[in-house]
């Protein structure tokens, strides 16, 4: 259409001759000639006009649906966007960006032989005393975890009456630390309030198997650490340290020395890796009530492979002046942990632990006293009826404790557990409620469900 007007100036060049003075003969067919190319030069015109107007249409139409989408569909794509992108900015207004909340609750039953108690715990106070029948057990649990735009993240744990804060005075908080990344995300400074590390088993539910702790978790491991300190990741290590205070969350008059504690991880591959950690300083003393010098050490590894998953522990420490007739208490212990998946839900679980503990009359960390609940200290005859202290000569006792139990993972978010386990020692340390007695064993029977998100 638009080779029109070039065409219609060669025709009027070709009648140019024609335009000029010639004989009256010939003007007649001349003017007849000129009236025709004037109605085509118009005819041109309103051409272009009309393919003008089409281009005009075509450009102010809305563009065509991608490929197999409908004008409709597309229309509610664009509107589902300009949602989207609403909510984006109102979850940034709304300090929400980046936040993660999740948590579980677990009720638990437990039936203690020695202690003729039989029922369900939840929530119960942990300023009662730290047992193996209580420890963490029925605890509900929520966790909010923010990281901002330039990679710091913040974490803060409620657990009212079984968490760490309970146990260490930090009240309802569980876990409070900030993390800024230094040079990378993975090389980070990190400070606040945060449980223990060490060991193969963990203190949440969602991720132990069984419903109680073996026992080196018990009796041989701090309860947290508040302080500052470096986590790095490189490749398939991992490596983090503090320094600060161990189960307290402030210091008192006089208190100056920190402790240093520390755990290295390595993945040698898909299914097994180890760690170990460690904990040093001047530390609480529960027997004279300061101060004194303990050293903590532990290994761990794990093999997880099909139905199969091993783990296991070995652990060794000692604390000046903690053993329960004044001098240095030192133990030795090692847990072992097997699971097999019976079916892709349901796990059968064996565990088996053992702590050697008579240096001193018995003591370990954190207990520097008789314990008929928790089976610790000397046999019951070789302790001073009037101070309750080991006569001369008193060892303590050793301990150890067989638990099997089933893990069925019932749907996504929901898990049963149940669990026989015996408890015994090399001396007659637990205290029969019923009579007063002392024997070398105790029996439990105990289950749990985890609901998490």
């Amino acid at each position: 259409m638009r080779a029109l007007p070039s065409t219609l100036l060669l025709a009027l060049a070709a009648a140019y001759p024609l335009l000029q003075p010639m004989p009256a003969a010939a003007q007649s067919a001349s003017e007849e000639l000129l009236k025709e190319l004037r109605e085509l030069k118009a005819r041109v015109g309103e051409l272009e006009k009309r393919l003008l107007e089409a281009e005009a249409r075509t450009q102010a139409a809305p563009a065509a649906a991608p490929a197999g989408m409908t004008a409709e569909q597309q229309q509610e794509f664009n509107r589902i966007a300009v949602k989207t992108e609403a909510m984006e900015d109102n979850l940034e207004t709304l300090g929400l960006k980046g936040l993660k909340i999740s948590g579980y609750i677990e009720p638990v039953y437990l039936y203690n032989r020695r202690q003729d108690r039989a029922g369900f715990q939840f929530l119960n106070s942990q300023s009662d005393g730290y047992f193996y029948d209580t420890s963490y057990l029925g605890a509900a649990v929520i966790d909010f975890t923010k990281e901002t735009d330039s990679g710091s993240r913040f974490k803060l744990t409620l657990s009212p009456q079984r968490g760490v804060g309970e146990a260490i005075g930090g009240g309802i908080v569980h876990e409070a630390t900030a993390s800024i990344p230094l040079s990378d995300a993975k090389t980070r400074l990190f400070a606040g309030q945060l449980p223990d590390w060490s060991g193969y088993e963990y203190l949440q539910p969602t991720l132990n198997p069984f419903t109680t702790h073996n026992l080196l978790f018990d009796f041989t491991l701090p309860f947290g650490y508040t302080g500052v300190g470096l986590d790095v990741t490189r490749g398939k290590w991992w490596m983090r340290g503090i320094l600060g205070q161990l189960n307290l969350t402030s210091r008192s008059a006089g208190e100056k020395s920190p402790m240093v504690a520390y755990r290295v991880d390595y993945s040698r591959g898909e299914f097994q890796g180890f760690g170990f950690a460690g904990v040093h300083g001047r530390i609480f003393n529960f027997g004279t009530g300061t101060n004194t010098t303990a050293h903590l050490f532990e290994v761990d590894g794990y093999f997880i492979r099909g139905d199969w998953t091993l783990q296991g522990q070995f652990s060794y420490g000692q604390q000046a002046q903690a053993a329960l007739n004044g001098g240095d208490s030192r133990w030795v212990g090692v847990s072992g942990l097997a699971g097999y998946a019976l079916t892709p839900r349901l796990q059968a679980l064996v565990r088996a632990d053992f702590l050697e503990n008579k240096k001193n009359g018995g003591g370990f960390f954190g207990y520097s006293f008789a314990d008929g609940r928790n089976g610790i200290g000397p046999d019951i005859s070789k302790l001073d009826p009037g101070t309750g202290t080991p006569l001369p000569g008193a060892s303590g006792a050793n301990r150890y404790a067989l638990t099997v139990g089933l893990k069925y993972l019932f749907n996504q978010n929901t898990t049963f557990k149940a669990e026989y386990r015996y408890d015994g020692a090399t001396e007659r340390v637990f205290e029969d409620v019923r009579d007063g007695a002392y024997k070398k064993n105790n029996h439990l029977l105990g289950g749990s469900v985890v609901l998490f998100f």
